[in-house]
């Protein structure tokens, strides 16, 4: 599976990015994807995920209402779209997938692409 995340940059706090995801190497309509991210000096989080058909959802408590994740399984891609962006968002964003499952979105991925920079700006 190779993973490529796009859509990173610098915004102002309040602002929006729109991130994106290509997937290539496998059926991606068989893997959950997710979204994490790692600030400098601190372990890696999850921040989002969405199951192999797009029926279910999953965010960490601090981006539920700011972020929303989406899929699009014909173009095999995912895409993370962040609003009212805070400075803490400021992270390097990956892109992660894992066979479809049945277990809880937020873990046991199993694929991580390289990241994409964002920062937020106060």
């Amino acid at each position: 599976v190779q993973l490529q995340a796009s859509g990173g940059g610098l915004v102002q706090a309040g602002g929006s990015l729109r991130l994106s995801c290509a997937f290539s190497g496998l059926t991606f309509s068989r893997y959950d994807m997710a979204w994490f991210r790692q600030a400098p000096g601190k372990e890696r989080e999850f921040v989002s995920a969405i199951s192999w058909s797009g029926g279910a959802t999953y965010y960490e408590s601090s981006v539920k209402g700011r972020f929303t994740i989406s899929r699009d399984n014909g173009k095999n891609m995912v895409s993370l779209h962040m609003n009212s962006l805070k400075p803490e968002d400021t992270a390097v964003y990956s892109c992660a997938a894992r066979y479809l499952s049945s277990g809880r979105l937020n873990d046991r991925y199993t694929f991580f692409g390289q990241g994409t920079q964002v920062t937020v700006s106060s």
